[in-house]
């Protein structure tokens, strides 16, 4: 299971999970029935296939990698990509990014006016709900039970926990995502009975202590952090997305955590992890070699065996056009000119050319949005590249399709948490440690250290979060903490659906639960203000 983790995806492994999560009820789906099951996993082989599924559902809208298809219905099977509607619902939302085109359903999310038919915040909800499914499935079918009837014992055996380990984590990610964006989802594990009765409701705070409660009962089971094979969950990989939710707990739950996300944060930061040398690098092909020891867990993407419109393929494409040479970001026939940066966000660097704070990658001169539909009003964002660190582009078929892996968790993020939580008065930290961690990543970003601080305080965090983080998927999560998503206190353009900026009412910092899914389960509660 390597970078190119999908290559091992052989079809006894896939063709049993093929199931869509815009069905009715789609939790209490069963992907399978027993004979097949008992064909699919009669090996330990299959059961690394069946791991290997959970781990390219990440990065696959289908289980033939094709484009052309969908595990999920709704939606073309171009958006139907877990980082691509993630990215959607994290981006386009907020002042980091807006997007040039009139697909249904995008303009509500650059305005902040979706409603609960919104088919890309419900593809994202179908998303993680399936990729609950094909976890809770696994799971079902990899207990001791089930391996002994299948005569699997020993170092077999031994090897199979550590899989349903990596599943719960998967799962409990998910379930993160579903807590995090839409606060009461319905919720079913591997225990529940399939097909009989709709999956209850779960409330935010009873989801939160779940996922908090699963991370610590899988962490001895899991790998040492960096000792397992590159892309697969770790410890490291369970500490830190602990410490992203302990940091948000007081949203979650109304309840601050900061000692806790100082606690979890600093064991990923003593976990053997070092910043990459060069910030760009995080974003480039090779990053597996030149920052790996940044990289706590990625999301792999393989330009010759992997055919799919999300993931890096999107976020290179869609931020590039034609007058910016394609061939430059490995994607020759790529130019999607779709989406760009708001004025907030370079001006969090002041001389945003890059020629002081290397993070700072931008392309072209007109920092204003005027126009939502005009990709050229704005900023263009040249952070992911197909390329490697030497300039070499990926192969790549047709010419579009990315080889860059992404990172759910690195250690940047850690360091930003852990100063954050220190500021916001948890326990355990220093503010000496935080602003030597923060100084850390600013000399990275300067070249050396003109950039350093020697005070902070709780704003600061936010801004040096999006110059460290920006475009990675955190911005609406760290506006809604820093109660800023909805707030007429801060603006951005067309925010609230006005050129201008103006505040939207506090229920918009959840998404509505899907109008689909209410009416196919009945036990489920929309959110308030839809």
């Amino acid at each position: 299971m390597m970078k190119s983790i999908y290559k091992i995806l052989g079809l006894t492994a896939i063709l049993w999970l093929s199931v869509s999560s815009c069905k009715k009820d789609a939790l209490n789906l069963r992907p399978t029935n027993d004979q097949v099951a008992d064909n699919v996993y009669s090996t330990p082989a299959g059961y690394k296939q069946g791991l290997v599924k959970l781990y390219a559902s990440y990065a696959l809208t289908h289980s033939s990698g094709a484009s052309a298809e969908s595990d999920i219905g709704g939606l073309n099977p171009g958006f139907t990509d877990f980082l691509r509607l993630f990215w959607m619902s994290q981006e386009l939302t907020t002042d980091e990014a807006v997007c040039a085109w009139n697909d249904t359903g995008i303009p509500e999310l650059n305005q902040m006016t979706w409603a609960a038919d919104n088919i890309f915040i419900r593809g994202l909800y179908s998303r993680a709900i399936y990729q609950i499914t094909v976890c809770n499935e696994f799971l079902r079918e990899s207990t001791p039970e089930k391996l002994s009837s299948r005569g699997i014992t020993g170092n077999d055996a031994t090897d199979i926990q550590r899989y349903r380990a990596e599943a719960r984590f998967l799962r409990a990610f998910q379930y993160w995502i579903l807590l995090d964006g839409y606060g009461n989802p319905p919720f079913v594990t591997e225990n529940e009975t399939i097909g009989k009765v709709p999956p209850q409701r779960i409330t935010r705070s009873a989801l939160f202590n779940y996922v908090e409660s699963e991370l610590k009962a899988i962490e001895g089971d899991l790998a040492d952090a960096r000792t397992n094979e590159y892309g697969r969950a770790d410890k490291g990989a369970d500490w830190a997305l602990l410490a992203r939710l302990y940091l948000n707990a007081a949203v979650y739950t109304g309840t601050p955590k900061y000692t806790e996300a100082i606690t979890y944060s600093s064991k990923v930061i003593n976990g053997g992890y070092s910043l990459s040398p060069t910030y760009k690098n995080l974003f480039l092909t090779d990053n597996n070699v030149t920052s790996k020891n940044e990289l706590i867990l990625t999301i792999n993407y393989d330009g010759l065996h992997t055919q799919n419109d999300g993931g890096t393929t999107y976020l290179i494409n869609a931020a590039i056009n034609g007058d910016m040479n394609p061939t430059a970001f490995g994607v020759p026939t790529g130019g999607w000119g779709g989406n760009r940066s708001l004025m907030n966000l370079p001006m969090l660097f002041g001389d945003y050319s890059g020629n002081t704070d290397k993070r700072a990658m931008f392309f072209g001169t007109k920092l204003a949005t005027d126009e939502l539909n005009v990709f050229t009003d704005g900023l263009r964002i040249t952070k992911f590249r197909n390329v490697s660190s030497a300039g070499i582009p990926a192969p790549s078929i047709e010419g579009k399709f990315s080889s860059l892996d992404f990172p759910l968790f690195r250690l940047g993020e850690q360091y930003l948490i852990y100063g954050e939580a220190v500021a916001r008065g948890g326990a355990g930290g220093t503010e000496a440690q935080a602003i030597s961690y923060v100084n850390n990543l600013r000399r990275r970003a300067y070249g050396n250290a003109s950039g350093n601080v020697s005070n902070v305080n709780v704003d600061f965090y936010l801004d040096e979060r999006g110059r460290e983080l920006y475009w990675e998927g955190f911005r609406r999560s760290d506006l809604v903490r820093y109660g800023k998503y909805t707030s007429a206190s801060y603006l951005w353009p067309f925010k609230g659906g006005v050129k201008a900026g103006r505040g939207v009412d506090n229920t918009r910092n959840l998404f509505p639960i899907p109008a689909a899914d209410l009416i196919a389960n009945g036990n489920l509660i929309q959110n308030d203000g839809y």
